[in-house]
């Protein structure tokens, strides 16, 4: 089984909603964010319940070396050099909007986007 790490910034909307959708897809993930926010975004929570997953008392949570070393996969979205780099981890990077402050309509496109992408994520 490959182990995926998914870090952006706060990780309180991109990388939430990748680890929710590749678990529910029975990948083994974390995620994590170099500045996490206080809180997963209300507009992330909400698209996510709308496929039923739910992410109500998710927490953000720091990226740690510890994560980078758990990690088979690290796919990074917006992080920058605040990611650890490892030897012998394969780093993919996902340009996506921060959903912050998005529209219901934008967040759900956000979503679907991520879902295709995790989806073609080894497992």
């Amino acid at each position: 089984m490959t182990n995926v790490l998914f870090v952006c910034v706060q990780n309180a909307g991109r990388s939430q909603m990748a680890q929710a959708l590749y678990e529910q897809l029975g990948g083994s993930a974390r995620s994590a964010g170099s500045e996490p926010a206080d809180e997963v975004h209300t507009v992330v929570v909400d698209v996510m319940r709308e496929v039923g997953i739910g992410l109500d008392g998710h927490v953000p949570r720091r990226l740690e070396r510890e994560d980078v070393e758990w990690a088979d996969l690290v796919v990074t979205m917006g992080c920058g050099d605040a990611c650890p780099v490892l030897p012998g981890k394969r780093y993919v990077e996902w340009n996506l909007v921060d959903p912050a402050g998005l529209c219901l309509t934008d967040a759900r496109e956000l979503r679907d986007d991520i879902a295709r992408r995790v989806a073609g994520l080894p497992r």
